[in-house]
């Protein structure tokens, strides 16, 4: 599809609600202008229309539930629904930097060069050559000032109840059941809605990682048809290879071949549409970092002259970093000057390993890695927002939702023949959470308090109170433990390590020393560089760096 040929003009995917009095997205974009039109619609979508003069405009919703590529060329602006869907096949070794630090590519960048993708929230305007990007998202909270708590406990069940019914299709009630409470939430409300409702939910036989318990109290509490599967090692063997091949540019969220499991078991009952709790924790201030990160606001009040004239001398004094105490409190000091979004990097696995000896010197000649804390800084300071709690969540609905999880869920439910619906994502929904008061959300260290409090009756006690995993996978522990798949990956990390991206000698010490060692830690990196290398091997067989 191009600006050059109005006959396949307007493109539309998704279910987008558009404002009020409009009935398009060219009819809207035309009257209220691009940018505002796309602010004020609603539902998942991805669009393009020409609007006349050679102007096209092009929108996302603020999540990135619908996805849409673009790239000039030859004069014209091309779009597509997938990075592959253009000719364009030079790989871009900034990507690749991004997905070892991200473990996905981020928008606006691919994997292609000369590709890009339209980041959620966003608004594309090009005429003439000439490309301008910008955010349409509603990103104002508005936190209210003397809240009462039971008016907006019956407004949220409210909410709740029409999120879900307007996101099941008419088929097999179903969705995806954790045993957290943004899925158990779900399922219940389904079940109101419908009268019943179909569970799907993944177990590992691996000791800490298994949360079947309380899908299964979740499924009785609220009287679920419930399936479960547990998937096994040799399903990683099985899966791997087609999983990574599926996405258009390369994908390191392991916990996308649960996903595909759930949503196949589905599929093979004859399910057409999943609902997913997906983005509770991002609305309601369900992550356990939104609550670390309010402990470094205690140095923000700290007056100025007590930092530098007495706390930061005392803590450079000769010898006292012997000290446990005095390594904490320099940490705490180095962290909390580092400032937010930065210092959430702390423990990037990349960065914990260290680039120079994780990567080879000509991949690190050829990148910057300070673009990525560049692009973060400028996702953070799209929200309007009174407190560093709610910019926190809304760099959330960017990086964790529409970068991460919501590709997670969509990717691997498509391959395996399944929609998905995300309740929790339903725009009254998300503009009701943007009027919480921030200690609604987090109070103290207690997590989603009012999400929890206005489904205490609702929600069986043992979810209310349980700490969510989600389908985290042992693949570490699995990789040393089954030949197979100990065989898969060894082999995937070592052919990648032959690319020119990282060191050799890296390479063999992930292998043969850390994993063994430390296999829940380091099988994430040996996960990452795995799905890397079987996608290169689908879509870009021959690619190399070249040299060490």
């Amino acid at each position: 599809m191009t600006a050059t040929d109005p006959p396949r003009l307007p493109f539309e995917r998704g279910r987008p609600e558009w404002p009020q009095g409009c009935v398009s997205w060219p009819d809207a974009a035309g009257r209220l202008g691009a940018q505002a039109a796309a602010g004020q619609a609603a539902g998942g979508f991805a669009v393009v229309a020409g609007l006349g003069d050679g102007r096209v405009a092009a929108a996302v919703d603020r999540f990135g539930r619908e996805t849409l590529c673009y790239s000039e060329q030859d004069g014209r602006l091309v779009f597509g629904a997938a990075a592959t869907d253009f000719r364009v096949r030079e790989l871009d070794p900034q990507a690749i930097y991004d997905y070892l630090f991200f473990h996905a590519i981020p928008s606006p960048r691919t994997i292609f060069r000369g590709v890009r993708r339209l980041p959620a929230g966003h608004v594309l305007q090009w005429q003439g050559g000439r490309t301008q990007l910008a955010p349409a998202a509603r990103l104002r909270f508005e936190p209210q000032r003397a809240p009462s708590f039971d008016a907006l406990k019956a407004e949220f069940r409210r909410l709740l109840l029409d999120a879900v019914r307007a996101e099941l299709d008419g088929g097999v009630p179903a969705c995806f059941l954790s045993g957290g409470t943004d899925s158990s939430t779900v399922a219940g409300h389904i079940k109101q809605v419908a009268g019943e409702v179909h569970t799907y939910s993944i177990g590992f036989d691996a000791e800490g990682y298994d949360e079947m318990e309380y899908a299964r109290i979740a499924a009785r509490h609220f009287g679920a048809v419930h399936h479960e599967y547990y998937v096994t090692p040799g399903d990683l063997v099985n899966g791997i290879a087609r999983v990574a091949a599926s996405y258009d540019q390369p994908f390191g969220n392991s916990s996308a071949l649960p996903a595909y499991y759930c949503a196949l078991r589905a599929r093979e009952d004859g399910v057409t549409r999943l609902l997913a709790g997906d983005g509770g924790d991002e609305l309601f201030g369900g992550n356990e970092r939104y609550a670390s990160q309010k402990v470094y606001e205690v140095w923000d009040r700290v007056p100025a002259w007590v930092r530098n004239g007495f706390v930061k001398p005392v803590l450079g004094l000769p010898g006292a970093g012997s000290l446990g105490v005095v390594r904490r409190g320099r940490n705490y000091v180095r962290d909390a000057e580092r400032g937010l979004p930065d210092r959430l990097h702390h423990y990037n696995l990349l960065l914990r390993l260290g680039p120079q000896e994780v990567l080879t010197p000509r991949f690190q000649a050829g990148v910057r890695p300070e673009s990525v804390f560049e692009q973060q800084r400028e996702v953070w300071a799209l929200a309007q927002a009174e407190g560093d709690l709610d910019r926190h969540l809304a760099y959330d609905w960017r990086y964790t939702l529409a970068e991460s999880d919501l590709p997670k869920v969509r990717g691997t439910a498509a391959l395996a023949g399944i929609e998905v619906g995300y309740p929790m994502l339903h725009d009254p929904l998300v503009d009701f959470s943007m009027t919480l008061p921030a200690e609604y959300k987090v109070r103290g260290r207690a997590l989603r308090w009012f999400f929890k409090e206005a489904l205490r009756d609702f929600l069986p006690p043992e979810i209310i109170t349980k700490q969510k995993k989600g389908f985290g996978l042992p693949f570490g522990v699995w990789a040393t433990r089954h030949a197979a798949l100990k065989a898969l990956a060894t082999d995937s990390v070592r052919s990648f390590g032959t690319r020119g991206v990282v060191r050799r000698e890296f390479v063999a010490r992930l292998l043969d020393e850390y994993l063994p060692a430390h296999p829940g830690y380091y099988g994430e990196m040996v996960w990452i560089l795995m799905m890397l290398e079987q996608w290169l091997r689908h879509h870009a067989p021959d690619w190399r760096l070249g040299g060490d």
